[in-house]
């Protein structure tokens, strides 16, 4: 009985993710931000970066630079390009007509999110990759949490990106209701700053925000630098804020344009 229920779940999941695909690559300058973009942006850090003592806390350039890119990858390939994609569905009526038809609400937003999230994937495993063989950042000392890192950055990133398109009124505006989020994983979830580099305090205040936890279990992985009791801390953290941000959009999510 449940194969019989979810195998007509997949297909219409693999339609609507099709679909966006197909949107996305007809979308110049969305896909420029969500494959470019993070590519491009962990060089701009690289400056600060070298002035920072990384061994003293057991880091080196490779695998802060790499940190860095993912993160980056999370925010723009995943969040900022998805809150635009919802945005734009829900104001061309396209949620709306989806909602009349079998899919369920969890099964459109994750069909429209899947290709973002597959981009994230992708350019993580591509960014893992480059930066152990170019910038000497080495194997990961434990791989499974750099994995559970890239997961929950991935789920949370999608998840916040409904919850910002229900404050985001234009497709125009939402390059503005996603700059918070940006602007604040940069600078204290340890994209362009590691955290381990803060003072005690201010890095305690740090992990508590959204994307801290990914952020920490992706460098941690390859460090192993994490304690059992900070990778569960981090675990916990993550599973807290994604929960919020489902419960928000299951409350407050629009699926009609803003008049």
């Amino acid at each position: 009985m449940s194969t019989l229920v979810l195998a007509p779940a997949g297909r219409r999941l693999k339609a609507l993710a099709r679909a966006e695909l197909t949107l996305l690559g007809r979308n110049r300058s969305a896909l420029v931000t969500a494959l470019l973009v993070p590519l491009a942006l962990p060089f701009s850090v690289r400056p600060a970066v070298d002035r920072i003592d990384l061994k003293a806390q057991g880091l080196n350039i490779g695998t802060v630079m790499l940190t860095a890119a993912i993160g980056f990858s999370f925010l723009f390939a995943v969040y900022t390009s998805l809150v635009s994609a919802y945005v734009a569905r829900r104001e061309e009526l396209v949620l709306k007509r989806l909602r009349t038809g079998e899919p369920g609400d969890a099964e459109i937003l994750a069909g429209t999110a899947l290709p973002a999230v597959c981009v994230g994937l992708v350019q993580s495993l591509v960014l893992c990759a480059g930066c152990a063989a170019l910038l000497d950042a080495g194997a990961p000392r434990a791989p499974y949490l750099t994995v559970l890192g890239v997961l929950s950055g991935l789920v949370l990133c999608a998840a916040f990106a409904a919850l910002t398109a229900t404050v985001t009124r234009t497709v125009e505006s939402a390059q503005v209701t996603a700059l918070p989020l940006v602007f604040v994983s940069m600078l204290g979830s340890g994209v362009a700053i590691p955290t381990e580099v803060l003072p005690d305090r201010l890095a305690s205040v740090c992990e508590l925000l959204p994307l801290s936890p990914a952020i920490r279990l992706v460098r941690g992985g390859w460090t192993g630098q994490l304690s059992g009791y900070e990778v569960l801390a981090a675990l916990a953290t993550a599973v807290a804020w994604t929960v919020l941000a489902v419960f928000a959009v299951r409350r407050w999510f629009r699926w009609e344009p803003r008049r």
